[in-house]
């Protein structure tokens, strides 16, 4: 499960579904409609949030806006509960390491989409979350160095 603390912006067609898809299994998660992933280490920072459902329906909304500027059909309905506008915190290290993963994934499987973010050295986070310093949390396994 990757619920990626960068922009869905940046994702190509494959990872923007992808994440809805995965952010949806992490609401089932939050609601308690699903046993699997109950303790990924992704959802802890839903699970922090004084209201995770909330949290996550907020994430969503925003991979669906994403998801109309592109002029896809992501049903909307699935978004359960209300949103929030108080915001998750996240370290810029995280947001760093996740952006050089994305590119990395990008270079080979969307080529082109790698070449339009290429040069992007500080990406935008999605907006539930707040970049605060630090490092790469100790939840993340490092895959790239």
């Amino acid at each position: 499960m990757r619920i990626w603390t960068v922009h869905p912006r940046y994702l190509d067609r494959q990872g923007l579904v992808a994440l809805w898809r995965e952010a949806l299994l992490a609401q089932a998660v939050l609601l308690g409609k699903t046993n699997g992933y109950r303790h990924h280490p992704q959802l802890d920072r839903f699970q922090g949030h004084p209201s995770p459902v909330a949290a996550i329906a907020t994430y969503l909304s925003e991979i669906h806006r994403e998801s109309v500027r592109r002029g896809y059909h992501f049903n909307r309905t699935k978004i359960a509960g209300s949103r929030t506008s108080k915001q998750l915190l996240e370290t810029h290290g995280q947001l760093l390491y996740e952006w050089k993963h994305l590119k990395a994934k990008l270079k080979s499987r969307a080529p082109e989409q790698f070449r339009k973010i290429a040069r992007i050295a500080e990406p935008v986070s999605h907006s539930l979350f707040r970049i605060i310093p630090g490092l790469v949390r100790n939840w993340e396994k490092m895959k790239i160095g």
